[in-house]
């Protein structure tokens, strides 16, 4: 009885302590992301520059994990990037909870961002490959799978960063260079044209309140180089040829 006062107690004063240091979360933290049991996922937390030098962590509810190697999860820090990277893998069904992206500062911590995952059988919404990459002025394709129950759900490709989304309207979406098509069984499509290098960053499937991340990597495109010089000694060896015949 002693032990689980004790547990309580430890589990309401870590989340007042969240919720006194918690930054005003973005309007994805009440989203919620699937993934099969023995599956993993990465996850990108956003912070302020002014955070870059300080330790980061990603707790579940009282657990807590750090910058190492702790059973399945591993916390790695981007400064450049202003963002750290929880990567959970092999995932098990009691994984499944609430977790908190939280940058130390002080006696207190700073709660950048929450999700909450679930590790069930059926992902409402997965996809092929967590990563996609393409060079300057590229198209590049993300397929979406969603579950039975969301056919009917708002569609949409938004970026982690910013929040910046493009929503499945019709046939497409409302920007030129991204097109969201939706088959209306069990999957859509995002197309992005004219890739950009400012377009690198975190991006996520949403359908409803649920959704997948995906890593977009665009490289600088690749120059042509023409060789004039196997050219111009075709031309002289030709004249050479006629003089030669004349």
């Amino acid at each position: 009885m002693a032990a689980y006062a004790t547990a309580k107690i430890l589990y309401i004063s870590i989340g007042f302590w969240f919720i006194l240091s918690a930054d005003s979360y973005n309007e994805f933290s009440n989203h919620a992301l699937t993934v099969r049991p023995g599956g993993s996922v990465t996850i990108p937390c956003h912070y302020n520059e002014q955070y870059a030098q300080l330790k980061k962590h990603c707790y579940l509810e009282t657990d807590k994990y750090t910058n190492t190697r702790e059973k399945n999860l591993l916390v790695i820090d981007h400064p450049d990037q202003s963002l750290f990277t929880v990567n959970m893998r092999n995932l098990r069904e009691n994984q499944s909870g609430l977790y908190f992206c939280v940058v130390e500062t002080g006696e207190t911590g700073t709660v950048i961002y929450q999700f909450y995952l679930k590790v069930q059988y059926v992902p409402a919404v997965s996809v092929m490959s967590s990563s996609v990459s393409g060079h300057e002025g590229d198209t590049v394709s993300v397929q979406c799978f969603y579950s039975s129950g969301y056919k009917n759900e708002q569609k949409r490709w938004c970026r982690y960063k910013d929040q910046k989304c493009f929503i499945k309207k019709t046939n497409t979406s409302q920007s030129s260079s991204v097109q969201i098509s939706d088959d209306g069984e069990n999957s859509f499509t995002v197309l992005m044209t004219g890739l950009r290098l400012s377009d690198s960053g975190w991006y996520f499937c949403s359908v409803g309140n649920q959704m997948i991340p995906v890593q977009l990597t665009v490289t600088e495109a690749e120059s042509v180089s023409v060789n004039t010089d196997t050219g111009t000694q075709k031309d002289k060896s030709f004249r050479r040829f006629c003089l030669s015949h004349s």
